[in-house]
C-alpha cells in the first residue's frame, strides 16, 4: 500500500480505537493540536527511543547521556540567539482574521520554492499574486511580520518577585551548558557526543497533521564536539548514520530523502544542514536534521559567562573552543512516519485485513498469548508469565473467536501469536503464527524464545 494512498483521518481513528493516540484532554472538548499516547502508543514510543540511545549512545564509544531540565536560566535563551532569531514568518488574511506560516503556505503553491530564502516582502508580494482564496474564503494578505515561537512563563513567588522565564524550544542548550561538566567527569576526549531525550515547546503559528506539527513535543538530540578539523567528517559520518537509523527502524528508501540546505535557509548558528525527509501523504515532510553548529553556541556561552569553555588537546596542547555536528530527531514524527509505513491493508477473498506492519524490535507487543477456550487459561498464563519473566513484552486476549483475535493482534502490530489448545496439555506444544506471512508452526513451549 502506497503512502499517498493511505489516510491519515482513517489511521487517526484506528490509532484511538485500538490505544495509540488518544485526543488530549478529549472530555473537555480537547485542547487543539494535544494528543496523549494511550497504552501502545506509550510502549511504541519507548522502543523507538531504546533504539535511539543503542544507535546513537551506547553504540559509540565516547558518547553519554544526558538529561538536563526544561527550565533554564533566561539569559541561555538571549545568547543562544533565540529570544532574537527564533521566529516564523506569520502573515494575516484580514478578510477572517485567520493567520498562517507565510513560507508555508507558499510551498503548498509551488514546492520547488524553497520559501525560507524570501524577504518578507517577496512572500508577501507571492502571496497577493497567487492565492487569491484560501479555505473557502477570499483572501487579502497583511504585511509579513515575525512570530517569536518561544513559550514565556513567570518565575517566582510572589507578584513582585517574578520573573521571565522560558519552556526550552529545543534540548540542545541544556547540553552546550553542561559540555565541560561531562567532559571532565566523563574525564572524555574529543570528539565527544553528548545526548538526551526530552521535551520541547514551540508555540507553532499552524500547527498541524495530527502528532507531525505540535507545540508539545519530544526530541533525541545529540551534539557531537570535535576538532574544527574533524567536522566535515563526523558530519558526513552522521549523515550516514541517519539515514541507516531510518532503515533501522523499517522505512523503505522510497519514502525517504536527504536534502541539503541552501545558505540562504540555514539557521543563525549552521554553516551546513542537510535534513532526511519523509514522504508522508501530505507529502514531503522533515523528519531530522543534521547540522555543523560550527562553534557558535560554545563561543556565545563562553562571552557572556566568562566561563572557559575551550578544550586542551592532551596530546598536542592544543586550546581551542570545540565545533559541535548535531543530529536532532523529533520522537513524534518519527513515530507518525513508522505508523504511516507500517500501515497496511490486505485484501483477503471480501474481507479487508488491517496489519501495522512493525519490526519486532519496534512492536509494542512482541507476543500474543491466546487461549483457544477460557478453559486452558491456566496453561496460558503459564506461558504468559514465563515470557514476562524473560523480560518480552507479552499481552493475552482470551475473548472473541480464534480469528477475530488474531485480526486484533495484526491491527496492533504484534508480530507472533501463541495459541494454547487441548494438545498443549498432552505434549506442551502450542502453534504459533506469523503476523505477516499468516503461516502457523507447532513448536515445543520450550522452542518458544529461540523462535521469537
Amino acid at each position: 500500500m502506497l503512502n499517498k494512498d493511505k489516510n491519515i483521518v482513517t489511521l487517526v481513528n484506528h490509532l484511538k480505537a485500538s490505544g495509540f493516540v488518544f485526543r488530549g484532554s478529549e472530555i473537555y472538548g480537547g485542547l487543539a493540536n494535544t494528543w496523549d499516547y494511550g497504552p501502545l502508543g506509550a510502549l511504541l514510543k519507548d522502543n523507538i527511543e531504546a533504539i535511539w540511545k543503542k544507535y546513537f549512545i551506547q553504540q559509540e564509544k565516547n558518547n553519554f547521556l544526558l538529561d538536563s531540565k526544561i527550565l533554564m536560566n533566561p539569559q541561555v535563551w538571549v545568547t543562544s540567539g533565540h529570544v532574537v532569531n527564533f521566529n516564523d514568518p506569520l502573515i494575516e488574511n484580514l478578510e477572517n482574521g485567520k493567520r498562517y506560516r507565510a513560507d508555508k503556505l507558499i510551498e503548498q503553491i509551488d514546492s520547488s520554492i524553497v520559501a525560507e530564502t524570501l524577504t518578507f516582502a517577496e512572500m508577501k508580494e507571492f502571496l497577493d499574486k497567487n492565492l487569491h482564496e484560501y479555505e473557502g474564503s477570499k483572501t487579502r494578505w497583511s504585511e509579513v511580520r515575525k512570530f517569536n515561537l518561544m513559550f514565556e512563563t513567570k518565575q517566582g513567588v510572589t507578584e513582585e518577585s517574578k520573573s521571565k522565564i522560558y519552556l526550552r524550544p529545543e534540548t540542545t542548550q541544556g547540553i552546550m551548558v553542561n559540555f565541560k561538566n561531562v567532559q571532565r567527569s566523563m574525564r572524555a576526549k574529543l570528539p565527544l557526543g553528548i545526548g538526551q531525550v526530552g521535551k520541547s515547546f514551540r508555540n507553532e503559528v499552524t500547527p498541524g497533521n495530527f502528532i507531525f506539527r505540535t507545540r508539545e513535543f519530544e526530541q533525541m538530540e545529540l551534539e557531537v564536539f570535535c576538532h574544527p578539523q574533524q567536522a566535515d567528517q563526523i558530519f558526513d559520518y552522521y549523515i550516514e548514520k541517519a539515514i541507516l537509523f531510518t532503515k533501522k527502524l523499517g522505512l523503505s528508501e522510497q519514502n525517504t530523502r536527504l536534502r541539503k540546505h541552501d545558505p540562504k535557509e540555514l539557521s543563525h548558528y549552521s554553516s551546513a544542514t542537510s535534513d532526511v525527509e519523509y514522504l508522508f501523504p501530505f507529502g514531503w515532510g522533515e523528519l531530522f536534521g543534521i547540522a555543523n553548529r560550527t562553534n557558535y553556541d560554545l563561543s556565545a556561552h563562553q562571552k557572556a559567562t566568562g566561563e572557559n569553555l575551550e578544550y586542551l588537546d592532551p596530546i598536542t596542547n592544543e586550546k581551542f573552543i570545540p565545533y559541535v555536528i548535531e543530529p536532532s530527531m523529533g520522537l513524534d514524527r518519527l513515530m507518525f512516519a513508522i505508523l504511516i509505513e507500517a500501515y497496511d491493508e490486505e485484501k483477503i477473498d471480501d474481507d479487508t485485513r488491517l496489519v501495522l506492519r512493525f519490526s519486532k524490535e519496534l512492536a509494542p507487543y512482541k507476543v500474543a498469548i491466546l487461549p483457544l477456550v477460557k478453559k486452558l487459561n491456566e496453561k496460558a498464563s503459564e506461558i504468559f508469565q514465563m515470557l514476562l519473566d524473560k523480560g518480552i513484552s507479552v499481552t493475552y486476549d482470551e475473548t472473541a473467536s480464534i480469528g477475530k483475535r488474531y485480526r486484533r493482534q495484526d491491527a496492533i502490530g504484534t508480530p507472533c501469536c501463541i495459541t494454547v489448545d487441548f494438545d498443549t496439555l498432552e505434549d506442551n506444544t502450542i502453534t504459533i503464527r506469523d503476523r505477516d506471512t499468516m503461516q502457523q508452526k507447532r513448536i515445543k513451549i520450550d522452542e518458544i524464545l529461540e523462535y521469537i
